[in-house]
């Protein structure tokens, strides 16, 4: 129960804080924690993450970019 309600609130404060961002830094965000995701998953362990996070952050910032 714990471990749901911290995530829960990590959750609200992080899109909280993204209410003012633009559409490349919103696509950045959210590219860097779906690239963190992946690379654990495929990966299983740190540099993975960092690696997928850093590829993420590049590619959703480069989709934002376009939207925008």
């Amino acid at each position: 129960m714990k471990k749901i309600i911290s995530t829960l609130a990590i959750s609200t404060i992080i899109i909280i804080s993204m209410t003012g961002c633009t559409k490349t830094q919103e696509g950045a965000g959210i590219g860097a924690v779906v690239g963190a995701l992946a690379g654990q998953a495929i990966g299983g362990d740190t540099g993975a993450t960092l690696i997928g996070a850093g590829a993420g952050a590049i590619i959703g910032g480069a989709i934002g970019n376009d939207q925008e």
